[in-house]
């Protein structure tokens, strides 16, 4: 979307003229302005590819009383939003106010795993055809699927994706079935997290689908995005079965890894294949 374009799809949707845009951290994916306008408004503009199912999450979330930016106009192009102020200082209370909102999101059953629609994380393709079972769907949409897409893209050895394959058709070793699917935001790491005055401002950029809430968890713990204040407060609304944090965190965590391989290369592919050899999958 060319930059007058742009402009007149915000003006047009927020019936006011702009005055400025300012670039926001995060556009790895697509393009991300604060853009002011002339009645002292600030919006946030995304503009690249498949943001209207960006907008649709983030109406999902809302939709189930989470904190997240109200959507002004969500097309493939351009995804318009709030701006949220933040200050990004974490501290303890906003830990636990996380681990509330978390706890309250999992605790609802959600009616299959997969969900009403596909999805995209950081962007890429994430396909969510409904299934009963939990273990299947994680081995096969989201292990398989996105060693797959590494591969097609020349970012994964062949031989590191057969390993994932095989790996994928071992799970029942060390993965559970939980008593229901829920609902996760699917990319909870620190920068999708606004946090103001010690409060939890507003999540961003959601990659949702009904899935175990373990792999929300654990992809919370690895880029240190949530401590122990956070860990103690969840427990106390839904306590973790053992054998989480010693091995089905890691198990995981392969999926976002490989997101990580797919979008930036080869540094993140020795955590992919310590996590393969730990299960003995070289």
């Amino acid at each position: 979307m060319s930059a007058r374009a742009l402009e007149r799809a915000v003006e047009a949707t927020a019936g006011a003229s702009v005055v400025s845009y300012q670039p926001l951290s995060g556009g790895c994916v697509a393009q991300v302005l604060r853009v002011e306008l002339s009645d002292g408004r600030h919006l946030v503009a995304k503009a690249g590819e498949a943001l209207a199912v960006e907008g649709w999450m983030l109406e999902r979330l809302a939709a189930a009383n989470w904190p997240v930016p109200a959507v002004l106009r969500a097309s493939d192009e351009l995804l318009l939003m709030e701006y949220v102020e933040h200050d990004d200082i974490a501290g303890a209370a906003a830990q636990e106010r996380a681990a509330d909102l978390l706890a309250s999101l999992h605790a609802a059953p959600a009616p299959a795993f997969g969900f009403e629609r596909d999805t995209v994380i950081a962007g890429l393709p994430q396909r969510n055809p409904r299934s009963e079972r939990w273990i299947p769907f994680f081995a096969e949409q989201r292990l398989v699927a996105m060693a797959s897409e590494c591969a097609r893209a020349g970012r994964l050895p062949g031989a590191v994706c057969n390993a994932i394959e095989r790996l994928a058709g071992r799970l029942e070793r060390w993965l559970q079935e939980p008593a229901h699917p829920s609902l996760v935001h699917g990319d909870l790491w620190g920068g999708n997290i606004l946090f103001d005055n010690g409060r939890i401002a507003a999540f961003i950029d959601p990659a949702c689908y009904w899935a175990h809430a373990e792999v929300e968890l654990a992809f919370t713990t690895l880029f240190g995005t949530f401590g122990d204040a956070f860990f103690a407060r969840y427990n106390e609304h839904r306590p973790l079965e053992p054998g989480f944090f010693e091995e089905r965190r890691d198990l995981y965590n392969l999926y976002p890894l490989l997101v990580h391989v797919r979008l930036f290369g080869e540094a993140y592919l020795g955590g992919v294949r310590r996590t393969l050899q730990r299960f003995g999958a070289r």
